[in-house]
């Protein structure tokens, strides 16, 4: 049975440009999929087809169980979509903004009113809620826009980099709201340009490049294909960079790479942290001395360089397509 996202087969070009070749998607309800791809990849494309903002060239989509394209209005109807760039009033409050999308959803003046000032006090925006948008720093007006995409708490959330431009303690503040979301049933599709985020919110991932799907699975099963666990040792003196490569390669499952400059060596292992403890007594063994040793798992860093070549950004226009200076490979 299809999820309360599904995609099948989506097409979508802009004269030359194939900004998405074939995305097939799936989330079910109630769980989180971090949309991830490097820049130009066609995320933004692809939300903008789930969200009846753009017609595919060819394909089918469903949220909540409607036809995106023969149903568009119902679907709007279902979902919360928080774009790239905060989509709020500048000339009304951050009050009056929230009031105003509560009543285009049909909510009274009374419980519009109300809801508005929960989310105030949620994204902590109360301070400011009757100053006008345009007075908003860049990081409040992204907090305001997000609290509008929850003012009918919808079934199905779709956000699109939500926590560019917010400051840590901010970013922490939405991680909180999203878990929340979902633990109450909301579906979400997420983008985001910060790993970390996708690491800790998403349920699964799909990594896609170039239009295409080119990896999915969880976090844990993306990161095993990179590898594994390392070892990274870092010796004190020069003089003991190959006598510690071949204690790491005694012990180790894979080839050591060192980095003459910082001292460094590093090895693929098995074993964890019992391994870890093995390397240190030999190396102490032999007099090696070291400045410091650390036993590291994959990143989503590692999984993005891996797959694609390049590392994860997401700065693409209202098509999909680079906006950065800096062309991928």
């Amino acid at each position: 049975m299809p999820g309360a996202i599904h995609a099948e087969g989506l097409v979508k070009t802009f004269g030359d440009v194939r900004a998405l070749d074939g995305v097939d998607l799936d989330v079910p309800e109630g769980t989180v999929l971090g949309l991830l791809g490097p820049n130009g990849a066609g995320k933004t494309t692809a939300v903008r087809v789930l969200t009846t903002l753009l017609r595919p060239d060819s394909g089918s989509a469903s949220v909540a169980g409607i036809d995106v394209l023969k149903k568009p209005n119902e679907v709007r109807r279902s979902i919360g979509l928080s774009g790239q760039f905060a989509a709020v009033d500048e000339y009304l409050t951050g009050r009056e903004n929230l009031q105003m999308v509560g009543q285009l959803y049909q909510m009274s003046s009374r419980a519009a009113k109300a809801r508005a000032g929960e989310l105030l006090e949620r994204f902590n925006l109360a301070e400011a809620a009757d100053r006008t948008a345009k007075t908003y720093s860049g990081g409040m007006r992204r907090r305001l826009d997000l609290a509008a995409a929850l003012v009918v708490s919808p079934p199905v959330m779709f956000m699109d980099e939500p926590t560019t431009g917010l400051d840590p303690r901010n970013r922490q503040q939405l991680w909180d709201v999203i878990e929340d979301l979902v633990a109450g049933g909301t579906t979400l599709l997420l983008t985001t340009q910060y790993l970390e985020e996708a690491d800790r919110l998403a349920n699964d991932i799909c990594v896609i490049d170039h239009g295409r799907v080119i990896a999915r699975g969880t976090s844990d099963e993306l990161k095993a294909r990179t590898g594994g666990e390392r070892v990274e040792v870092v010796v004190h003196r020069p003089d003991e960079i190959e006598p510690a490569r071949s204690v790491l390669a005694s012990l180790g499952k894979g080839d050591v790479t060192v980095v003459q400059l910082s001292r460094k060596l590093t090895v693929p292992v098995s074993g964890g942290a019992k391994l870890l403890a093995e390397i240190i007594r030999d190396l102490d063994a032999r007099g090696i001395e070291i400045d410091d040793i650390a036993l590291r798992r994959p990143t989503l860093d590692d999984v993005f360089l891996s797959l694609t070549g390049h590392a994860a950004e997401v700065h693409e226009d209202e098509n999909g397509e680079n906006t950065d200076k800096e062309k991928t490979p």
